[in-house]
């Protein structure tokens, strides 16, 4: 048996090594019955707490045990709010005390191996509050958990639950924060999303994890202003370092509405805009017209000129006539790819659509020309995909090319 090319080997241990194996199980399955066991009774206490942190290095992926870690810290380990009182404004923004210590991805995974002390009855010292030293508390015990899952997450950096940990710790913060101490742990989380981007560019995970950063870092919780401008850079950085990033493009045609709103862009910018927007994908396709990743890019432009209704649009005030010369350059471009690529059968796909997109412009059906090049195409793809066959003969009777199977007398 072979997985993506690659065949699978029989890895043959010895007795020594299953020895071990049942000896690690059995220390995780005891290490497991008292967390279970524990939570069970509701025994929300810090030794609780420091059993998930052993656990949850083992399994990450137990998500029950992130829930009993943020029931350890709400029950025993976090302030209690004050009746009637805000948790997050308890102090100003300026507050020494409540000024966290950053974690950083080079952070000694160590940290939440110590129990954090209980924050109990805190104590005022001679120019804080109860309630500054609350607020010290607490950045001390969540900015420990930031850093206590980086090590996690650079092991796992696909595991949804280290993920949504990580941004439930930085609700945490906001809610229990002065806004400027607050506001630069976010900051500084979205450095983290960098970081994790850098090491792999297609990670989904971090780059919806980006998203949701920026946007509260955007919002007015966080006193933020809008980030549109960096976080377009941001994709155009990671496009050309990988042109087959899906993420990237998909960040970027969901950014340019804002974008272009908040540029206040008339309609030559934005025509100029789309312009520069065609062209960046039109030599990414000369390189690499076999990623699907461009051609939902360039469909997503193209479908900017063909339906207006109900979306937003790069240039709404181009004209049919205008429209329908910028689609006519898309398709001779296209159609000069096949010189180079004929096996590609992502061509293929763009040229019928695309033309059926002309038909739809000019309210018309496909003349004689475009029904030879369309029954062509299709014959290329059902050469090039066979197992699509039924996919392509559907197309065939939508595009009214299939000749009738019976004759009615």
């Amino acid at each position: 048996m072979s997985q993506h090319g690659i065949a699978r080997s029989t890895r043959v241990r010895t007795e020594e090594q299953k020895l071990l194996e049942i000896e690690r199980i059995k220390k995780y399955r005891a290490l497991e019955d008292q967390v279970r066991s524990r939570a069970s009774r509701t025994d929300y206490t810090a030794e609780l707490f420091h059993l998930t942190s052993q656990l949850l290095r083992l399994n990450p992926e137990y998500y029950t045990t992130w829930n009993v870690r943020r029931r350890c810290l709400i029950s025993s380990l976090l302030s209690k709010p004050s009746p009637g009182s805000s948790l997050s404004r308890a102090s100003p923004s300026s507050s020494p005390a409540a000024t966290p210590t950053r974690p950083s991805a080079s952070s000694s995974s160590s940290s939440s191996t110590a129990i954090p002390p209980s924050p109990g009855s805190p104590t005022a010292g001679t120019s804080g509050t109860t309630a500054e030293a609350g607020q010290t508390k607490d950045a001390e015990i969540l900015t420990s958990e930031l850093t206590f899952t980086i090590p996690l997450l650079i092991d796992s950096p696909k595991c949804y639950w280290i993920w949504n940990y990580r941004l439930w710790i930085l609700q945490q913060i906001i809610e229990r924060l002065p806004i400027a101490a607050a506001r630069q742990v976010w900051e500084d989380e979205l450095g983290l999303a960098s970081k994790m981007l850098n090491k792999d560019r297609r990670n989904f995970h971090a780059w919806g994890y980006r998203r949701q950063v920026v946007e509260k870092l955007e919002s007015a919780v966080l006193e933020g202003q809008s980030m549109v401008e960096p976080e377009f850079a941001y994709t155009d950085k990671m496009i050309r370092t990988d042109l087959s990033n899906f993420s990237a493009w998909h960040r970027r045609s969901k950014l340019i509405p804002r974008l272009l709103d908040e540029r206040r862009a008339d309609d030559a910018s934005r025509r100029a805009f789309l312009d520069k927007e065609l062209a960046l994908i039109r030599e990414a396709l000369n390189v690499g017209p076999e990623d699907q990743s461009l051609w939902y890019y360039h469909q997503y432009l193209v479908l900017n000129l063909v339906t207006t209704a109900g979306r937003p649009t790069i240039a709404p005030a181009l004209a049919t006539e205008d429209r329908v010369t910028y689609l006519t350059r898309e398709l001779v471009d296209i159609k000069d790819l096949l010189e180079d690529y004929v096996g590609v059968k992502l061509i293929y796909e763009a040229l019928m659509e695309y033309t059926m997109y002309m038909c739809q412009l000019e309210e018309r059906k496909p003349d004689a020309d475009e029904r030879a090049q369309l029954i062509e195409w299709l014959r290329q793809l059902k050469k090039l995909d066979p197992m699509r066959k039924g996919r392509w003969e559907d197309a065939e009777r939508d595009y009214g090319l299939a000749e009738p199977r019976f004759t009615i007398t």
